[in-house]
């Protein structure tokens, strides 16, 4: 998904390293798979770079290998770096804004929970297509341009997944996420009422934290966890990846501390009816 050959030369050294200790230590790979309780095919598979272990599986294998401590923590911080990865938007524009929708649908489509934290914007999955259209579109210099059709297209090709109601969809805006006004109050009218009708589904708890709420963490960016295996981030510069299951335990923390601070349900769509009512009122 992310951003080339800084990432993958990281993802080599990794692999090459753990195949070389592997060897030093005089164990074959089916050994090595029987110590750390994993298949000797993702043993091979992490070797030959072809997946890219956590930072759990890294410290699975050190431990049966009994690496020396000072080379743990080396091993350890090229693991932690090789498992952040960054895409540029300049770099994701280049290649097609819409492989991004892709890669997001195959995401959620291979996740059961899905928890979006929503301080600047509502989540592509519960925009309606002229909203969709108004935020996708480029109006600042400098911002590169995209192939706003096929963006459009694919984010709401996404919100297909929001129809399998074996998954669970937590979406966590905040009140000024709703208020901003990326395009005409008519649209913004229809997408306040859609957000009320996905809140809805049987699947989705859409929560409001309110602008008058007392929290303890600034929020700060858009965050996406899906399940407890990785967190998007996304900057004005592009999206980070992370995969350390500390940087992932952080960010379901965070999410919590919203949530707890947030309105849900009834009270969610409370708020959304408020906004809604107001911008009906600017437009008429």
């Amino acid at each position: 998904m992310l951003e080339p050959e800084t990432d993958q030369q990281q993802r080599k050294n990794l692999a090459d390293t753990l195949k070389q200790l592997r060897k030093a230590a005089g164990l074959s790979g089916e050994r090595l798979a029987a110590r750390t309780a994993m298949s000797q095919s993702k043993i091979s598979r992490i070797e030959s770079g072809r997946v890219l272990p956590t930072v759990a599986d890294v410290e699975r294998i050190m431990k049966a290998l009994d690496v020396p401590p000072g080379a743990r923590e080396e091993l350890l911080s090229l693991t932690r770096s090789a498992n952040v990865e960054y895409t540029s938007l300049r770099s994701a524009a280049r290649l097609g804004i819409w492989r991004s929708q892709a890669e997001i649908k195959a995401l959620g489509e291979s996740s059961s929970t899905i928890r979006q934290f929503l301080p600047a914007i509502p989540s592509g999955l519960i925009q309606t297509p002229e909203y969709a259209r108004a935020v996708l579109t480029p109006e600042v210099e400098g911002r590169p341009a995209r192939d706003v059709d096929r963006a459009v297209q694919a984010r709401l090709d996404s919100q297909g997944a929001l129809n399998d109601e074996s998954r669970r969809f937590h979406f966590l805006l905040t009140e000024q996420a709703v208020r901003v006004k990326p395009a005409a109050e008519s649209v913004m009218v229809d997408q306040v009422r859609h957000m009320i009708a996905v809140s809805r589904r049987p699947n989705v708890e859409l929560s409001i934290l309110p602008g008058r709420a007392l929290i303890g963490a600034a929020p700060l960016n858009v965050f996406v966890v899906y399940d407890d295996r990785l967190v998007t981030t996304e900057i004005f510069a592009g999206k980070v990846v992370l995969r350390d299951y500390r940087d992932i335990a952080y960010h379901l923390n965070l999410f919590e501390h919203f949530r707890e601070r947030a309105a849900s349900g009834e009270g969610a769509r409370e708020i959304l009816e408020s906004i809604a009512d107001e911008f009906m009122r600017v437009r008429d």
